[in-house]
Order: C-alpha cells, then structure tokens, then sequence
C-alpha cells in the first residue's frame, strides 16, 4: 500500500525502511532535509514539506507519525489535519499519552478524519526484526493499515494485534514500558551483587552469556546486556545516569488511580531518579539518623 512517513529519527526512518522493503510506495518527510534525501536515494519518495507529503499522497491518505510525544506531536497532528480531507487516516506511533491520543482521536474524528494510536516496540532492532505493535482505533482504520501492521511486526500473524478503541494502543504500550522499567532494575541490580563479590572473580559476561540459554531469566533484554559486557565489562564510558521517557511515571500515576499496588515499577522509576543525583542527600541524612540512634559510624567529606 502507499503510506507518508512523518519524521524520521532512528525510529521513524527504520520504519520506512522495513515498510520499502516490504513493497510499500513509502513517501517521506522531515523537518530537517538530510534523512529525506537519505532515503530518497534508497527508493523512498521525497517530501520537503508536510503540504508536499500530501499532495504526493492519493486519497484517502494514511500518514504515520513519528516525532516525541508531546507538544511536537500535538502540533505536527494539528497540521496534518488541516491539510488532509474527510476520509484520510493519522496514525501516531510515538510514545502519546494515551489520554491525549484519546482527545486527538475525538477531535479528528469531528473533522472527518480516523486516527490510530500504535505503541511500537522494538528501538533500533526493528528494522531487522520487526516491531510490537499495539494498536487502537476504530476498525475502519485497522482495515486500511493492515497492510502496514503485517510488514512492520516481525510476522504477519503475530507480533502486533488491535487492542481496543482510540487510546488503548498507547495505554497497553505504557504499561510495556513500565514492566521493560522493572525488568532492566533487576537485572542491573543483580549484576552489581555478582560484581561486588570481588573474591570470586566472577566473569559477569560469561555468566550473561551462560544465562541466555535454558535460564529461566533468560530474554531480549539479556541478550543485549551480554552485548553491552562483551564491549566493556566495567562499563567504563558511561555514567550512571539514566532517563525516564515519562511512560514509566504515567504507569504508575495509573496503578495509583486504580489502586494496583506496583511496587516494583515504580521502585524502578524511583531509582532513575536516583541515577541522577551527584550527590544525594537523602542518603546524608539516612546516615546522620543512623548516627544519631546507634552510633553508626559516618564516612565524612574529605
């Protein structure tokens, strides 16, 4: 089928790519010309401006987006759709706010336009494996972008799957979020107290490697923190600090509006919190308790 793909960072132009490859007349466009021209040259159709994306579409259109979530999606949806005709679909695959995506939903809808919500999974390898994709939306538009659902995931008979009207692709997707939160905590956490047992000399990249095959633990998640030891094992070039794409919290402010206890997602949030801090005070102050009512030696600046 023919679709517009609307921004083009890592994720955006991958997803163009798979769509090509796929047989797909995929037209793309960007706010900065380099990525258009990039994959003009590898068979894509090069649009320089959001009108040009439009007119090289023929009705009705379908125009994925890929841009943050955010302001830069509410104004890049806004003006799609005053370029576009009753009848034309958006579909978001960023990482929206599912209540936004609900809005946005009604609001297009108003305007004779269809809108779907697609949580996409899969970073930088889904190119080459294919992407999760959780989808919401009216059915009309599940029909129309089927195509492009089936070629994106990593099989047309799995991997992706319409979970519910406008805002459910995105809730589901925040969820995925916050348990890949939780998941990468433990993980993390456990390597430290192998690390730290420095008396046994432990090879925290064999035991990665080891654990990727008949663990219990094993995953996706392992295998790419095998990767991440085989080039480095004292992770000697990165610095402890670690972002929070906002899904993460909107996961817990929904566990705590249902009364879901979550505490090990939001544990894992509250650590990245943690990553951040040069110097935390509240632990100075959990060791100047610890002082005060046990004489627990404290370690002072020097």
């Amino acid at each position: 089928m023919e679709i517009g793909i609307a921004g083009l960072g890592r994720m955006g132009a991958n997803i163009a790519r798979r769509l090509m490859a796929g047989g797909h007349r995929v037209v793309v466009a960007n706010r900065s010309p380099g990525p258009v021209d990039e994959l003009a040259s590898e068979g894509a159709v090069a649009a320089h401006s959001w009108a040009e994306m439009v007119q090289l579409l023929q009705p009705p259109r379908a125009v994925w987006v890929m841009v943050p979530a955010g302001d830069v999606t509410e104004q890049l949806l806004e003006e799609f759709a005053g370029l576009m005709t009753p009848g034309d679909l958006l579909i978001d695959g960023g990482n929206s706010n599912y209540k936004d995506s609900q809005r946005r939903a009604a609001s297009l809808f108003a305007r004779g336009l269809l809108f779907m919500d697609a949580g996409t999974s899969g970073g930088v390898w889904g190119r080459a494996e294919g992407y999760a994709l959780m989808v919401g939306g009216p059915e009309e538009g599940l029909a129309r972008i089927r195509p492009v659902l089936e070629t994106l995931a990593p099989a047309p008979d799995r991997g992706w799957g319409h979970v519910g009207p406008a805002g459910a692709g995105h809730f589901v997707k925040m969820v995925h979020n916050g348990i890949e939160y939780g998941l990468m905590q433990a993980y993390a956490e456990g390597f430290e107290i192998l690390r730290a047992k420095e008396e046994l000399e432990l090879d925290l990249h064999q035991i990665a490697e080891l654990w990727r095959y008949g663990s219990v633990v094993r995953s996706w998640l392992l295998d790419l923190t095998a990767a991440a030891l085989a080039q480095d094992p004292e992770l000697s070039d990165i610095r402890g600090w670690v972002a929070d794409s906002g899904e993460g919290r909107w996961t817990v402010a929904e566990a705590i509006d249902h009364d879901v206890p979550a505490p090990v997602i939001t544990l894992s949030l509250l650590m990245r919190f943690v990553s951040r801090q040069d110097e935390s005070y509240a632990a100075k102050l959990l060791a100047a308790m610890r002082n005060q009512f046990g004489g627990h030696e404290v370690k002072h600046e020097p």
